[in-house]
């Protein structure tokens, strides 16, 4: 990829959008390429950090996996997401284990070259400071929904986040393509396949979505978010959660 579409995709990065064009330059050039396959591992949880990616091209999942081999999605990182900038600022090692959900491309910006840049361009770390509580209270919202809702409230909740992603207004009968696989979902939310399955099966046997082999159509926008409640009136305890 050349320094000018580097810069391009830079521009977008949280971290370095604010920069002007010459400062991102010099981050563009510092930087080396990777290029991954679909299901490729970048690195994985406990491994020494040398430093943070931004992602160029495609999309990127940062997980962790239990001794089960269950997999958490953290949070997944498309064309100028930052990956592992949380350990290139602490001094520990990555906190989590990436992979490439599809084929792509990362720019390395080794440490020690990045706090470099940052002392000469101190309003970056600002920055960092802000991207460091964002993470934080996505996080918290992360380990919430994991302890307070079921696998049925987190499933609504995710059709909803997608279907308002794509439509801004939602109104019953708005479509979206679901962009992950029932496994990648299962992992999204921290469950498995089969209970993804069922439960997308049960939405629309209720009549709440309907289901167009990858498309999704929300025919009750009203009664999807009230899937989502984790104190509804009259549901049985216990529920679903996996």
């Amino acid at each position: 990829m050349s320094i000018e579409r580097r810069v391009e995709v830079l521009a977008k990065s949280a971290l370095f959008q604010n920069l002007p064009t010459n400062a991102l330059a010099e981050v563009a050039a510092r930087g080396s390429e990777r290029k991954l396959r679909q299901g490729q591992i970048l690195f994985t949880a406990n491994e020494p950090a040398n430093g943070l990616y931004v992602v160029l091209s495609g999309s990127v999942r940062a997980f962790r996996e239990n001794v089960d081999g269950r997999e958490q999605t953290i949070h997944v990182e498309r064309a100028g997401g930052l990956l592992a900038e949380v350990a290139v600022f602490d001094g520990g090692p990555y906190p989590s284990s990436t992979v490439a959900e599809e084929d792509s491309e990362v720019l390395f910006l080794a440490k020690e070259d990045l706090h470099r840049f940052m002392l000469q361009h101190p309003e970056t770390a600002l920055t960092a400071l802000a991207l460091m509580a964002k993470k934080l209270r996505n996080v918290a919202s992360l380990a919430e929904q994991l302890a307070l809702k079921d696998v049925s409230q987190r499933l609504a909740t995710f059709l909803l986040e997608e279907a308002q992603r794509n439509t801004p207004k939602l109104r019953d009968g708005v479509s979206f393509s679901l962009p992950l696989s029932h496994t990648q979902l299962a992992s999204r939310l921290g469950t498995v396949r089969e209970v993804i399955t069922r439960g997308l099966q049960k939405l629309a046997l209720q009549g709440i979505i309907e289901i167009r082999g990858h498309r999704m159509v929300v025919l009750n926008v009203k009664a999807l978010r009230a899937q989502t409640d984790p104190h509804p009136k009259s549901s049985p305890t216990g529920a679903n959660r996996q």
